[in-house]
């Protein structure tokens, strides 16, 4: 047996306080719309408390909702955000009333959103959103068997992070003991600079290829009109050619073309080196270039503090001494990283697979009591 509720008449709904960027850090956590926390010196509320942003996830005039949070204890409270908190604990648990509006903020909330550029929700809306509950004890036991499951999603992520940290870690130890007795060269005499600009022609089209942060490999851009290019000066890449972005090299901006990226074209921003044949590979030059030595090397060939200011000197980076271990040996990385590769291909799919696990559930539960079934 359900009763519906009018929010409202349910919770406090509490507007949060703190400017998400000016917030002086401390001890206590700063609930923002992003779904990790920031911290505050000062806490503004205590307690179970359902946060809901009042701002839509995306912007650019669409109405979403992607996440509302749940905190406890003493916390402070983003000034985009509104905290709703139970006024009779013995009618409605938190943690229940958290789970209820995650499954169903796409119905109740996302229709309620505002605004053309900025959308967002009111409050006095969130107030009128009517909700059914069960009994407390049925509640108690959904929330128990929620917290459970997602404890278990928790621990299988963090088993997965485990096994890519050994991933890593064996790839390092085979990287160590090929260099150890390696010569080194400079970069330019191993892996020269080569520059394959294209004249524009303003009816093609040029489909893109860029470079993630942090080693995480190329994707794809749509593809520019010719007439659309203007200060760009599109250059072709090759499938094994090592591209480093040179505003964002110093963080690992760094991977090496795959076969689905040839003849694709990159800004002239990215920096393109083609091993020689014979004497390096791509792949064992990038891993150089991404390890704690490459990377303390890449940061000198980009002077400057400021994120958008710290370009890198191609010409520096030709100098940059790298170990040329034995051909056959950098073939023999190649392979294991390849494999190395495809195994965490199948942990990131096993981990978004398990991310996806808990909302899924979430759905489930309460559609089935939403049509009268249980648990």
């Amino acid at each position: 047996m359900t009763q519906s509720f009018r929010l409202g008449d349910l919770c406090h709904l509490v507007r949060g306080e703190s400017p998400t960027l000016k917030t002086e850090v401390g001890a206590y956590p700063l609930v923002v719309t992003a779904a990790y926390r920031r911290t505050s010196s000062t806490y503004q509320l205590e307690g179970p408390t359902v946060c809901i942003p009042l701002v839509s996830s995306t912007g650019h005039g669409d109405a979403a909702l992607h996440r509302i949070h749940y905190q406890d204890g003493k916390f402070a409270l983003a000034d985009l955000l509104v905290a709703l908190q139970t006024k009779d604990n013995q009618r409605c648990d938190a943690k229940y009333l958290y789970y209820l509006l995650l499954a169903k903020k796409d119905s109740l909330f996302v229709p309620l959103m505002k605004g053309t550029a900025n959308v967002s929700l009111k409050e006095r809306d969130i107030a009128n959103v009517h909700v059914s509950l069960p009994s407390l004890a049925k509640q108690k036991q959904v929330v128990e068997y929620l917290d459970e499951l997602s404890l278990k999603i928790q621990a299988a992520n963090t088993r997965l992070n485990e096994i890519g940290e050994h991933f890593q870690g064996m790839l390092l130890s085979a990287y160590n003991r090929i260099v150890r007795d390696a010569d080194r060269h400079r970069l330019g005499d191993v892996a020269p600079l080569v520059r394959r600009p294209v004249l524009v022609d303003p009816f093609t089209e040029y489909p893109g290829v860029s470079v993630r942060s942090f080693g995480k490999g190329t994707f794809h851009n749509p593809p520019l009109q010719g007439c659309d290019i203007t200060w760009e000066r599109p250059q072709l890449v090759h499938a094994g050619d090592i591209l480093i972005s040179n505003i964002k090299a110093w963080e690992g901006a760094i991977a090496v073309a795959k076969p689905e990226d040839d003849s694709r074209y990159g800004s002239h921003r990215y920096l393109t080196y083609v091993p020689l044949s014979g004497v390096a590979t791509s792949r064992f030059i990038c891993f150089f270039l991404l390890t704690s030595e490459g990377l303390h090397h890449v940061g000198q060939a980009s002077p400057g503090s400021a994120d958008r200011n710290r370009t890198t000197s191609a010409k520096v980076l030709l100098e940059v001494p790298t170990p040329v271990p034995a051909y056959k040996e950098q073939i023999w990385f190649g392979e294991l990283f390849e494999k190395v590769e495809a195994a965490r291909e199948l942990l990131t799919a096993a981990a978004a697979e398990t991310q996806a696990l808990l909302p899924a559930i979430i759905n489930q539960i309460f559609n089935q009591q939403e049509s009268g079934g249980g648990q």
